[in-house]
């Protein structure tokens, strides 16, 4: 990999610094004013390049779950104060707006800037971001009322979305393909719900999910994440890898040996080797998808998973591995280098071609989160 040798020593030395420095003094106060919708409420779901708020855009509901978590966490590191009332501000409009606004249970998929249902789909990805937003709220104060909220979406998964064939649709009403990507994310707000309520029946949840990635998401022979299937969970070929997800499970993977102690080491190497096979050669980022044989199919490369094979590196380093605590740094280094140097101060770059030349003219809310969450991972673990 060509950039690899020029990631300076003292550049990756202090790389966790300045990326929370970023999240701090940029990112979190931009995203909570210009990033805040001042007439309607709710928080905007992209900037225009140059850093004014796109008002007209559709608001997607999943956008404003991550925006309470980013928040919500940001408050819970003691990082921004401010955080927690602005993810209760955040988690009103939420509530007041999405949640069964056409009397049928659930959450609404996108709503129009007014705050308007534009969409009355219920999508299980958008759930699974809910909930994680409501555990990141619920850390805060253990207030008894998101609680409920946590325990009502809990029972609209299981009486409304719940798959026969196991895990859950897509959405009401019920469509095809099947993805591995909302059972990933729901496996990823059991454990934080866990961590939230220490209510054991989150680690059975979570166990459940990850139940499921052995026997029918994780291919054991070829070793890859499978993405798309049908509704009795056969591969849908051909059989497309996106190696931000194979970093995402090392992650989560390890959040959930944490909660149980259901060692997840050898998954968490295999999966970690085969995200590696799929890097540009110019920069050594991680490219959107490829083949089960190790082909890249799409050399496009989106931010989100820079900071997934971050935060798979620090699962690493965490557990002791050798080298791991150097490799996150660096994946950290290529983040800040190529996705968050953007003119627009607390905004990021989304997606380039192979060319490195820019693809999304706008800047979306949506990639907060896992820029957030990867800055918060690196400085608990790596100080």
């Amino acid at each position: 990999m060509a950039d690899e040798g020029i990631i300076a020593a003292e550049e990756a030395t202090d790389v966790v610094a300045r990326l929370k420095r970023r999240m701090v003094e940029e990112a979190l106060p931009l995203w909570s004013t210009v990033g805040w919708d001042l007439a309607a409420g709710g928080f905007i779901d992209r900037l225009h390049r140059d850093g004014a708020a796109d008002a007209a855009a559709p608001r997607r509901v999943f956008v404003q779950a991550r925006q309470i978590y980013c928040y919500a966490k940001a408050a819970q590191m003691g990082w921004y104060p401010e955080g927690r009332t602005i993810a209760l501000k955040g988690l009103e409009h939420l509530l007041g707006k999405a949640k069964a606004p056409d009397g049928r249970p659930g959450y609404v998929h996108r709503l129009t800037p007014e705050g308007a249902v534009l969409d009355g789909r219920r999508d299980a990805y958008d759930h699974a971001f809910i909930l994680f937003a409501l555990a990141a709220v619920y850390a805060l104060d253990q207030d008894a009322q998101i609680r409920a909220e946590i325990d009502a979406l809990l029972a609209f998964l299981d009486g409304h979305l719940r798959s026969p064939h196991g895990g859950v649709h897509e959405g009401l009403p019920v469509s095809l393909p099947r993805r591995q990507n909302p059972h990933m994310h729901l496996f990823e707000a059991m454990i934080a719900c866990f961590d939230a309520t220490h209510d054991l029946s989150f680690q059975n949840r979570a166990g459940e999910f990850f139940a499921l990635f052995l026997a029918n998401l994780y291919d054991k022979q070829k070793r890859i994440l499978t993405e798309y299937f049908e509704e009795d969970w056969s591969k849908i070929e051909p059989v497309s890898v996106e190696p931000g997800h194979q970093a995402e499970w090392v992650w989560l993977l390890k959040g959930f040996e944490r909660i149980t102690g259901c060692p997840t080491g050898q998954r968490r190497a295999e999966l970690l080797a085969t995200a590696l096979r799929y890097r540009d050669e110019a920069t050594g980022c991680l490219i959107d998808e490829g083949d089960d044989i190790g082909n890249i199919r799409r050399g496009t490369r989106r931010l989100w998973p820079q900071t997934e094979i971050a935060k798979a590196w620090i699962a690493q380093a965490e557990s002791g591995e050798a080298g791991a605590a150097d490799e996150a740094r660096a994946a950290l280094v290529r983040l800040e280098r190529h996705y968050l140097s953007h003119p627009v101060r607390g905004g990021w770059y989304d997606q380039f071609d192979r060319d490195g030349k820019s693809l999304i003219d706008t800047i979306p809310a949506s990639s907060f989160y896992h820029v957030l969450c990867a800055v918060t991972e690196a400085e608990q673990v790596l100080g």
